[in-house]
């Protein structure tokens, strides 16, 4: 067992010396064996090194393009989203008529979708991979990815749209009834076939009659008004609601309340 550790001991040290020496030497036909021989062994990281001395050597050559494109898809392999992204992208601008110019372009925006974290956090890297698949498939509009493109664009938006209903119950919940009436419209009318839509309009109706019951009286007609229309709206769209009595009772009260804030108004 001591010999067989010894043996694996030594070949990797080995190993280690011949690839420094590599590394650090002016013999670029040998770099370029040797970065070949390690993707070709899945040993990723230590092939980007070397690609990226080709690079620096060769830009404008046949091996100086392979070495990008084997860059970014090593950075792909150990799953650096972030710099497989970069390389990916710029092998598209810095070798436009390549063949692999269409897999690139399509692998940085895959970075995109792997960066996109899940819906409560921060959209801006689920906006920017909706942007850059929306970029592929304009630029390859017959390529055979685009179906796989759609559904992850669907994936991506409702992925968006979950954020921005969840951000509507918060309001609610925090019982901040105009913020919470002013998203959930703006959310309705941003998504008009959501799943979430009547769950929605149910939430800018309760959140729309408490905003009227505690507005100052000056304000009390015109906001039990508008609850009354987003309700007229609201029953048309979903006459078999489960919600609807519930909320035609609290609608009601605010018409009572409103009948009795005119009547002392015209008394005056």
């Amino acid at each position: 067992m001591k010999i067989v550790v010894s043996l694996l001991l030594i070949l990797t040290v080995t190993s280690c010396s011949e690839y420094n020496k590599v590394l650090k030497s002016d013999d670029y036909q040998r770099k370029f064996e040797l970065a070949e021989s390690l993707y070709s062994k899945k040993k990723f990281d230590r092939s980007i090194a070397i690609y990226e001395q080709i690079y620096q050597r060769f830009p404008k050559t046949g091996e100086g393009e392979l070495s990008y494109y084997r860059i970014g898809k090593a950075y792909y392999e150990i799953e650096d989203y972030y710099m497989a992204g970069y390389y990916l992208g710029s092998f598209t601008q810095r070798f436009p008529f390549s063949a692999n110019a269409e897999e690139c372009l399509f692998l940085s925006a895959m970075c995109s979708v792997k960066n996109s974290p899940k819906a409560s956090l921060d959209a801006a890297d689920t906006e920017l991979a909706i942007n850059d698949l929306q970029l592929f498939t304009d630029r390859y509009p017959n390529s055979s990815l685009i179906d796989s493109c759609n559904q992850i664009i669907d994936k991506l938006r409702f992925k968006l749209e979950t954020k921005e209903f969840s951000a509507v119950q918060l309001y609610s919940k925090t019982e901040n009834y105009r913020a919470a009436v002013v998203s959930a419209e703006a959310f309705l009318e941003k998504y008009p076939i959501s799943k979430f839509r009547e769950e929605t309009y149910v939430i800018l109706l309760d959140n729309s009659v408490l905003l009227a019951k505690n507005s100052v009286d000056s304000k009390k007609v015109e906001r039990i008004s508008q609850t009354s229309e987003r309700y007229s709206t609201f029953v048309i769209e979903f006459p078999q609601s489960e919600s609807a009595k519930r909320i035609s009772n609290s609608v009601k009260e605010l018409e009572k309340l409103r009948n009795q804030l005119e009547l002392t108004k015209s008394n005056q």
